[in-house]
């Protein structure tokens, strides 16, 4: 883009209300910059504000003009009247890292003394730096150069650190409740807006709505000198997802400038919720050095037993015990760790306040602790002294006698910087090694950003395998995805990341959805995954969805850091009868567990699952659904044979894909194949066998699902009309097919998402035959969208010849040589037979019309995602298992049990029966 194409977009954006898009490009920011040189050209002055103002920083290819031209009016090789030399210092300061940080170097040891001192100032202050930065300034160390070794041990102290101000004590607030009842990061970043995630300041205008934002801007204007706080009244606030685009809208409105000179980089927003704020929103929520509170402000009410009165549907009797309204005023107090009211204590707050989120609030975030602490060990190394005490030291829980639970066991093989021989226990504060990473696609042009912020230019070589997707993209390959997609395949492809589109064109687009790829991907049941998406939960490993930042922080060090969480135990018992699907046992799990504790105990935790049976690919549909529970994530424990089966699948699913022509220069793609072989070979003979947890491990609690009591399909209604809207659009309510009596009406059906897996679409051509035999012809009363998550499920249907059903009932068939370029509004009573990908699921592109009931098998039923509401009728997402959803979209209704029982007759559903044997050491 040159400068008049700049100016253009400028007038476009204006009509839009919005600011001039930052510079990102060298081609502009150099026009602008001979522009600046030029003292007679008409644009010098606005020129002057763009580059100082306008320009992103770190590793962008304008940051690169920006440090250099820095550089040159330091040396005086270049004035500039609106920059001086301190000035161009400070600007360099602001800068964050890569070019910027070069440059600085540069001038701490170049010949000029004072500007030498100067640049070695700013350079204290800096933690953004990577081995070619620090080699520098160890290499002038053991030279002898004094400014070196000064430079040294002020990061050996952590001055970048110490010398920052103290946090405030007290902190003012004002409430804002953005909702009532659970809130969903669709409200605060909205799926279908995902194209626009990367340019903050548009995104920023879908938060909530435009009648919200007025009315934080008017509580703002009404209480300068506090903070609007949102907040999730009676619910949890951020569930669904990590959403760093919504922590970002959510800072942008109501959170604090990080710089003068970057725009619409806002950090330290305030958040919280009755029952506190989602664990992977919560991370985000870290990342900006924000403050997530747990108000607890309503509590169930007892009798006189102490135990909770229930309402007529049994549900249990809620109380306030102070009010929350927006427009309250409130007090943080940051050293008792409180909320006050005036002089009234309200609750204890200090779970928001560990001295580990204090450094992340002091610090502006906790990427500056995580390289802080890796900046003061390598002065510490180079200086060859002990790491001084600088930080508050990290929690170690260590239980003598006590046995681990599986993620203590990952947690323990994987930890970093722990004294050898260490056993630690849930609670302890960890550095651990990320072995599997995922960029999902409409996050993945902010991971870039987060990637290019901390100055990072290539994959760490201690990641196994990264993998960017293509799948929340795949449906429609609008201009919107023209215009972002190759530009992030590229980037990512150069960095080191396994892409699913070829930069270079040469290999088939794979837009198979991420959470299956990462699953295949996941060859060592001992593995760490992170990715950005909540449905990063493998059933292999320990699997962590995350914000889009914190996935670029695992890319750029190969690490994580985060307390051990504590686990829940599922075991099963009983037997599952044959005309039940999985989808139900899942289901079951839920309903079960909240009839048993009251509460939902899996939130936070780890759902250590012990499936045993199932390979992986079918475990998946219950790790997954371990998301909608808000769970920290899930832990799949299986048994010899199955786990091997599964690697074996994963083999020959990465040998595709090697095949396809996907591996790179390193061979990541090989490299995984590797490890799978070792790690077989470690099982089949004995050496080291599946993860399994320790007999005497202790868990938060032990729960057991009972088959036996499973009798009729499940479906988790969204429950749109209900009284309590804090009741609505939540997964507690789970009925049986029996309640609705055959009449509830269904608009469309969806079987997709990363909730299926081959068997759910041999399922479906079953059972088209089946009733192709009894009636002479399938009709379908509501149309039925099918979208496999993958390319090679596909491949196998066609081998297995289940394919050539569903293209006989399906009026249409996707065609890759012509994909769609506009989604679909309106939609016929027959099969669409879609891309492999997300689809309606993730909302973003396909949709259903306004006002639908939807039944589907993907895992959302948040308000607005796969349908939105009509002016007469809200829109229903029901969540069903495949025979279920298929059933309802040929009969345009919820099928009666009988219904269902004669439609599956024949058809093995699903293998599952639970271990024989308990699994643990």
């Amino acid at each position: 883009m040159n400068y008049q194409e700049y100016l253009a977009e400028i007038e476009e954006r204006k009509a839009q209300g919005l600011s001039p898009k930052p510079i990102d490009g060298s081609d502009l920011l150099a026009e602008i910059i001979s522009q600046i040189k030029d003292a007679n050209n008409p644009n010098r002055k606005e020129s002057v504000d763009f580059f100082i103002y306008n320009t992103i920083p770190g590793t962008t290819t304008a940051a690169e003009e920006k440090a250099v031209f820095l550089k040159q009016i330091i040396l005086g090789e270049e004035v500039v009247e609106e920059i001086s030399q301190a000035f161009a210092f400070e600007l360099l300061s602001h800068m964050k890292g890569g070019p910027s940080v070069r440059v600085l170097i540069d001038l701490t040891f170049g010949d000029d003394a004072e500007i030498a001192s100067q640049a070695a100032e700013i350079l204290k202050t800096q933690v953004f730096l990577y081995e070619a930065d620090t080699d520098r300034i160890e290499q002038a160390y053991k030279a002898g150069n004094a400014i070196a070794k000064d430079i040294l041990e002020s990061y050996a102290q952590a001055e970048f650190f110490t010398k920052l101000p103290d946090i405030d004590e007290e902190i003012q607030v004002v409430t804002y409740i953005a909702a009532e009842g659970d809130i969903s990061t669709d409200l605060l970043s909205p799926g279908n807006q995902a194209h626009s995630r990367s340019d903050r300041e548009l995104h920023g205008k879908c938060l909530i709505s435009e009648k919200a934002q007025g009315e934080i801007t008017a509580l703002k204007n009404q209480h300068p000198d506090k903070r609007v706080m949102l907040i999730a009244e009676k619910g949890t606030m951020g569930v669904g997802s990590s959403r760093m685009s919504g922590v970002n809208n959510v800072a942008l409105w109501t959170g604090k400038q990080a710089s003068p000179y970057v725009p619409f980089v806002n950090f330290a927003p305030i958040v919280a919720g009755t029952n506190g704020i989602s664990p992977i929103f919560l991370t985000t929520v870290s990342v900006t050095g924000g403050i997530g509170i747990d108000l607890d402000n309503w509590v169930k009410k007892l009798d006189e037993e102490g135990k909770p009165v229930l309402d007529a549907n049994g549900d249990a009797v809620l109380e306030q015990t102070y009010s929350v309204e927006t427009g309250k005023v409130f007090t943080i107090n940051t050293t008792t760790k409180k909320l006050y009211e005036g002089d009234r204590e309200l609750t204890d707050i200090s779970a928001a306040l560990t001295p580990q989120k204090k450094e992340f609030i002091r610090a502006g975030g906790s990427y500056a602790i995580v390289f802080g602490k890796k900046l003061q060990s390598f002065a510490a190394g180079a200086l060859g002294i002990d790491i001084p005490s600088v930080y508050a030291p990290a929690s170690e829980v260590s239980e003598p006698g006590q046995g681990l639970t599986a993620v203590e066991k990952i947690f323990n093989k994987n930890m970093v910087g722990v004294k050898a021989g260490t056993v630690l226990h849930a609670g302890s504060d960890v550095r651990v090694k990320v072995n599997i990473v995922g960029s999902q696609d409409t996050t993945g042009l902010m991971t870039s950003q987060e990637l290019e912020a901390m100055a990072a230019t290539i994959i760490s070589p201690t990641v196994d395998g990264a993998y960017q997707s293509g799948c929340h993209t795949a449906s429609v390959w609008d201009k919107k995805a023209q215009a972002n997609i190759p530009k992030l395949m590229n980037f990512m492809h150069n960095f080191g990341l396994i892409t699913a589109r070829d930069p270079k064109g040469e290999y088939h687009a794979m837009t198979d959805v991420i959470h299956k790829v990462l699953n295949d991907l996941t060859v060592d049941d001992w593995s760490i995954i992170i990715g950005g998406d909540s449905h990063t939960r493998m059933s292999k490993g320990v699997a962590f969805g995350a914000d889009s930042g914190t996935v670029a922080l695992a890319l750029a060090t190969g690490e994580a850091t985060m307390p051990i969480p504590e686990s829940v135990k599922v075991t099963f018992k009983g037997d599952l009868k044959e005309h039940m699907d999985f989808r139900d046992v899942v289901h079951a799990t839920q309903a079960q567990m909240l009839k048993e504790f009251g509460d939902n105990v899996f939130q936070g935790r780890i759902i250590e699952v012990h499936l045993g049976t199932l390979p992986a690919d079918q475990a998946f549909t219950f790790t997954d659904w371990t998301a909608e529970m808000k769970a920290k994530a899930s832990i799949c424990i299986s048994q010899n044979d199955t786990l091997i089966e599964s690697l074996e699948i994963a083999k020959s699913r990465i040998q595709v894909m090697i095949d396809k022509g996907m591996d790179n220069a390193t061979r990541v793609l090989q490299g995984l194949i590797d490890i799978a072989n070792r790690r077989i070979n470690e099982i089949g003979s004995g050496e080291k066998p599946a993860l399994t947890p320790d007999s005497n491990a202790k868990y938060y609690r032990e729960f057991v699902v009972d088959l036996d009591v499973i009798n009729e399909p499940m479906i988790a209604d969204p429950d749109v009309n209900n009284d309590d809207v804090s009741k609505r659009y939540t997964h507690d309510t789970i009925r049986s097919v029996s309640y609705y009596g055959g009449e509830k009406k269904v608009d469309l059906g969806f079987v997709g998402s990363c909730m299926v897996h081959k068997g759910d679409l041999k399922i479906v051509s079953q059972m088209l035959k089946n009733l192709e035999e009894e009636t002479g012809k399938v009709e379908f009363h509501a149309p039925l969208v099918v979208a496999a998550p993958t390319y090679n499920i596909i491949d196998e249907l066609k081998e297995e010849g289940d394919w050539d059903m569903l293209q006989k009932y399906s009026g249409f068939v996707f065609n890759d040589d012509a994909p769609k370029n506009t989604a679909r509004e309106e939609y016929e009573n027959m099969m669409y037979l879609e891309r492999p990908g997300c689809n309606l699921c993730m909302g973003n592109q396909e949709k259903a019309a306004r006002g639908d009931t939807v039944m589907a098998t993907s895992t959302r039923l948040f308000q607005g995602r796969v349908v939105e509401d009509s002016e007469r009728k809200k829109g229903e997402s029901l969540l069903a298992s495949t025979p279920v959803v298929v059933l309802s979209a040929i009969l345009g209704r919820i099928p009666t049990m009988e219904e269902y029982q004669k439609a599956v007759k024949g058809i093995p559903l699903t293998k599952f029966a639970p271990p024989l044997k308990a699994m643990s050491n």
